[in-house]
């Protein structure tokens, strides 16, 4: 683990004196701090509960009462971030006209039937008008002059299901110069409501950007904006319509977070023609899309992870083994190395579950959860390493989705409800060991965005092309060796919407055909399903079945997979197939077991390894990657240094400047839980002492080299030191 050098905190602690110091937490000058590795969200003020020791916390909420909350967390040494909902929030004053003069309650998002969408209550999903966005600007003042460093606006979403209320009408007799037609009536109308809804918040959110990008200019600041969002594959799937890859080219946005945890990656999906719970598979395709968002565009990305989830009801055993894998997840995503570690953690630490049960029944979190989350999040500020090894099933294979995924999933043909579209093709591949790449369609124009791809997977069923030059970028792919998989029928009624490819000079009967014109192919070309045709350098295969009829096949997975392994070998691909994923992050190993797959025969690695979901840390020689298993091993070989060095600690650990043949650490966390060092040392203490007392509390192991110390946690820093 990276850690503090003690030549560069001898300055620090010269530079600050000891007077100053009382004041402040040593956290906050650790200069890491200024790469916001970590954050966490949090509506409330400090408290022992949200303790994190993240580098920044966001403050959620653009209420009065904000500046007061931010005060808190800047006083105990945080960076400072302010949230709030786009699509939703205590917006009251807007609704009900008191912002403006104007009653706004017709911008509530409605459905067929004239029912508001809620969120609860009078908080309802709003319709974005056009002073809407001039309403948000003013609560986001409160945040810009309470010193905020950056402002997240989260979650712009439009329910499919909406769409009927008199502002989306207004709006769409503005955009399109044309009367409304209820989104129901055709899938013309259907696709026309979705690219509306797609505008009006990217509209919503470029007004408030704006006002942002104003205020910099005036106070020579730069205060950074960013999007919280589910991703492209989770909005598809619960049939809503958010900006997603558009966003990216919005003035003034500089990133997102992505919003993948339990909740949305435990939505049932279908392989091999049942449908169940894939939390893991899902998780890593969600991760994986929104990394690929902003690949090759130089912007930041936060991955979530949420150690409970939105659902009170379940148990801890649920919550903690779907955190493990929505966890490592996102951990074989090695583009990305910031993390939300937690929203809400007064929740997780102060919260007792399931809800369901009687309130007697209900238990707090247990204590060995609480020291592994601790764990786990110190070690995500030490996730951006230069070594990344995979060593599981063939590498360089994407499948292509666009934003228009989500146009597709109303009536009057609203899509497969286990959204096959996508995991038919995604699925087969991950379940061999392929870490298979979710790439953003609107993106492939970008310079160099297609680079270290070998083959490309796309379908037309399900999504659409929204311009003619991702062709253009596709076609030049292929000719200069890319081998490019098309999986349709050419049966998806959309095909018939109002589009670039069938108006104006275009006459082509579905998008596909326009593809293959920019590939030199006839629109109807005399191939077999599955058989290869040469473009330039590369290949075009077209398998010509549907991927929601694969996903419901029982041998749909064996199908594609043999059509996709013939069109690697085209293209000098080494095909291999394993029944687990493992990525190799520095010293960090991260390793799953996959169910589903080639075989149950399980994989074992031999070394010397530290469990970090482990709470107790304890030295292992061998790792058996059994199906369904989830790890983050510490690679106690591949550690470096001899010592004394804190490998591992649950709780925030800052290593201080001491005297020769000494290691002093401070540490902080979340108070009233179990705190754990994992120190490298060749031989065993002569004194261990916390805040100046002897401790006992500690363990050598003389065989492994490391040394275990417990004690508990505070919300104060307390000081360890080691005499060697």
């Amino acid at each position: 683990m990276r850690m503090i050098t003690r030549a560069r905190l001898r300055i620090w602690f010269s530079v600050f004196p000891v007077s100053v110091m009382a004041g402040v937490s040593p956290f906050a000058l650790d200069p890491g701090q200024s790469e916001e590795r970590t954050c966490f969200q949090t509506a409330e003020a400090w408290s022992r509960a949200g303790n994190l020791r993240s580098d920044v916390a966001i403050v959620y909420g653009i209420d009065p009462g904000l500046p007061k909350r931010i005060a808190t967390w800047r006083d105990h040494g945080y960076r400072i971030h302010v949230m709030t909902g786009v699509a939703w929030g205590n917006y009251q004053d807007y609704l009900y006209g008191r912002f403006d003069g104007i009653n706004h309650e017709d911008e509530a998002q409605t459905e067929r039937n004239g029912k508001k969408i809620s969120h609860g209550g009078d908080v309802y999903y709003m319709c974005p008008g056009t002073n809407y966005g001039k309403f948000l600007s003013v609560g986001v003042q409160r945040a810009l002059d309470a010193g905020a460093e950056a402002i997240h606006l989260e979650e712009p979403e439009f329910w499919v299901r909406g769409g009927y209320s008199e502002g989306f009408k207004r709006e769409w007799k503005s955009y399109y110069g044309e009367d409304w037609q209820p989104p129901h009536s055709s899938v013309d109308a259907q696709w026309r409501a979705s690219k509306l809804k797609y505008f009006l918040y990217r509209r919503a959110l470029q007004q408030v950007f704006d006002h942002v990008q104003e205020f910099n200019r005036k106070q020579g600041k730069h205060v950074r904006c960013y999007v919280p969002t589910h991703s492209l594959l989770n909005y598809a799937h619960w049939r809503i319509v958010s900006p997603e890859s558009s966003l990216a080219r919005l003035e003034g946005c500089d990133g997102y977070i992505a919003q993948v945890w339990t909740g949305t990656s435990r939505t049932a999906n279908e392989y091999r023609g049942k449908s169940r719970e894939r939390t893991f598979e899902t998780a890593f395709l969600e991760y994986g899309m929104m990394q690929n968002l902003v690949r090759s565009t130089g912007r930041r990305v936060w991955y979530l992870n949420d150690p409970v989830e939105d659902n009170p009801d379940h148990d801890w055993v649920d919550y903690r083994r779907n955190w493990e894998s929505t966890l490592t997840a996102s951990l074989f995503q090695s583009d990305v190395a910031r993390y939300e570690v937690s929203p809400w953690p007064e929740r997780v630490f102060a919260g007792k579950y399931p809800r369901q049960a009687r309130r007697e029944e209900r238990e707090g979190i247990p204590a060995d959860y609480a020291t592994e989350l601790q764990t786990v999040m110190n070690a995500m500020h030490d996730m951006n390493q230069k070594r990344v090894e995979w060593d599981c099933g063939t590498s360089g294979i994407g499948v292509l989705a666009s934003d228009s995924l989500m146009f597709q999933r109303g009536e009057p043909v609203s899509g497969d409800p286990h959204f096959g579209e996508f995991y038919g093709m995604a699925m087969p591949l991950l379940k061999r060991g392929t870490p298979v790449m979710p790439l953003q369609l609107e993106n492939v124009t970008i310079p160099k965005y297609l680079d270290g791809l070998r083959v490309l997977l796309i379908s037309y069923q399900g999504q659409k092309p929204l311009t003619p030059e991702v062709h253009e970028a596709l076609a030049q792919w292929v000719k200069r060796g890319g081998a490019l998989v098309f999986v349709d029928d050419d049966t998806d009624p959309y095909n018939r919407v109002r589009e670039w490819w069938n108006t104006g000079r275009n006459s082509y009967a579905t998008p596909r055909e326009h593809l293959f014109a920019q590939l030199g192919l006839d629109k109807q070309p005399s191939i077999g399903t599955g058989e290869s045709v040469r473009v330039g350098k590369g290949w075009v295969t077209w398998l010509r079945q549907s991927p929601s009829s694969l996903a419901r096949a029982t041998d749909g997975d064996v199908r594609l997979v043999e059509t996709v392994k013939k069109t690697a070998a085209r293209v000098g691909v080494k095909w291999r197939e394993t029944n687990y994923l493992l990525l190799r992050r520095g010293p960090y190993v991260v390793a799953a077991g996959l169910d589903e797959s080639t075989s149950d025969s399980p994989k074992e690695l031999q070394g010397k390894f530290v469990n970090l979901f482990d709470p107790e840390l304890r030295v292992t020689q061998r790792v058996v990657l059994s199906p369904g298993s989830r790890y983050l091993l510490l690679d106690l070989n591949a550690a470096g240094s001899k010592g004394p060095k804190v490998l591992a600690s649950a709780g925030r650990a800052l290593e201080q400047p001491g005297k020769r043949g000494a290691l002093n650490v401070v540490v902080e966390g979340v108070g009233e839980t179990r705190g754990l060092l994992l120190v490298r040392s060749q031989k065993t203490p002569k004194t261990v002492r916390l805040d100046g007392q002897p401790h006992t509390d500690f363990t050598f192991s003389p065989e492994e080299k490391v040394l275990h110390v417990r004690f508990p946690l505070r919300t104060q820093p307390q000081q360890i030191e080691f005499e060697f």
